[in-house]
């Protein structure tokens, strides 16, 4: 049995579906190449958001490099990227929402778990549930041992994870890949940004049949 005996539990990405992590990453890309001397096109980095740090990285450093470089980034991360980092628009409306509706909120993401922690507490968002370093088809191992019956995510990665995992993939198009994309890759329905899933989930329950709020 899940976890999780409520009978909407919705996860949610990180970046660029919950945060505008943009901002904090490249500042902390450009500080990793003051640091190091090597030289990150940080511009070009933030465009490409979602994959795991170590996909970055491997562009710009020798791969035997990347494991301690990418502990290096880890660590400056906090101080250099949290407060850099704004919600994005409809994030805690769409967190609120969920809990609105008697469920509850997880987020999976590739970022590294005690940063995403930090993210969330920064901006006052508070998931049930935070899980890190899972991407793709990974995330399905959080989604069906939580029970998420939807994930919402900005990448074709995360429609992966969400078909992996049975859950209803919301795609939003406010990250790396537009909505046509999105669509191909699987994704049951596409939304602008987050400020549109408080409408859309009233009609999914509405459409599952779920009960209505007392």
């Amino acid at each position: 049995m899940s976890r999780m005996a409520s009978s909407l539990t919705v996860g949610f990405d990180l970046d660029m579906t919950l945060i505008d992590s943009r901002p904090g990453i490249r500042a902390c890309y450009l500080a990793l190449a003051e640091r190091t001397g090597t030289f990150i096109d940080a511009d070009l980095a933030v465009t490409r958001l979602g994959p795991p740090l170590a996909e970055e990285l491997i562009h710009w450093f020798p791969a035997d490099e990347v494991p301690a470089v990418a502990d290096l980034y880890r660590e400056m991360y906090p101080s250099i990227a949290i407060a850099a980092t704004p919600a994005m628009d409809g994030a805690r409306e769409a967190v609120d929402a969920v809990r609105a509706a008697g469920g509850r909120t997880m987020v999976v993401t590739a970022k590294y778990e005690p940063n995403a922690k930090l993210h969330l507490a920064h901006l006052g968002i508070e998931p049930d549930v935070v899980v890190g370093d899972l991407w793709a088809e990974q995330k399905a191992l959080a989604l069906r041992e939580y029970g998420a019956g939807v994930y919402v995510g900005d990448h074709v990665g995360d429609v992966r994870g969400a078909r992996a995992a049975g859950a209803f993939s919301v795609a939003v198009a406010t990250g790396p890949c537009p909505a046509d994309e999105l669509r191909a890759a699987g994704a049951d329905v596409v939304l602008t940004d987050l400020s549109a899933f408080p409408a859309w989930l009233g009609g999914y329950r509405e459409a599952s049949g779920a009960a209505p709020l007392a």
